[in-house]
């Protein structure tokens, strides 16, 4: 089994990445194969409506100068998929979002590419506006008809600063128990 965590952050190993490789510890522990994908350095644009997915119907989206179709194809694999962002305005980041608009669409016009899979979102926040990026990111998991793990809280860590997030005990819990939540849910699955 595999999981693939999509980073949304500008910041490399930052703490939305701090985040994500807490989980992948709890399923490297049940023996989860995992992948981190950093947007960092990356442009990333949005969906241009053209639906040339519907109309080729090949699991790819007809931009091809992003990293998006790969991004897609780690998805079609993948077991399982952990979408990871900051809180940009109360939302995720526009990298983010493009990822969510782009294969979301590919996934639809391409008979639900998803389905079933299981999905998680993260959260990585200064202050506030977390819930927003976190609906965001499970809206996406929702109509894609995936199946999402819980945890002891919503899965954010708090913290501005890269290394900050790690201070935030609860956060680091909830990282923790959404790992095994997430390795158990896969093997009832997969089993």
């Amino acid at each position: 089994m595999k999981v693939v965590a999509f980073n949304g952050s500008a910041r490399k190993d930052g703490n939305t990445a701090i985040l994500v490789r807490r989980v992948f510890a709890e399923l490297e522990k049940e023996g989860i194969e995992t992948e981190l994908v950093q947007f960092a350095g990356q442009t990333i644009r949005g969906c241009t409506a053209c639906r040339g997915c519907f109309k080729n119907k090949n699991q790819r989206c007809v931009v091809e100068t992003d990293i998006v179709n790969d991004c897609i194809a780690k998805m079609v694999a993948a077991d399982g998929i952990i979408l990871a962002s900051p809180t940009y305005f109360a939302d995720v980041s526009t990298e983010m979002k493009a990822l969510i608009d782009r294969a979301g669409y590919v996934a639809k016009a391409n008979a639900e590419l998803f389905r079933r899979k299981v999905g998680a979102a993260i959260v990585a926040v200064r202050r506030g506006g977390e819930i927003h990026a976190f609906d965001s990111m499970n809206h996406f998991f929702l109509i894609s008809q995936m199946i999402i793990p819980g945890s002891c809280y919503w899965n954010m860590g708090f913290g501005l600063n890269q290394g900050e997030v790690e201070q935030d005990e609860e956060g680091m819990r909830t990282m923790q128990l959404l790992g095994q939540n997430m390795a158990w849910l896969l093997k009832k699955i997969n089993g």
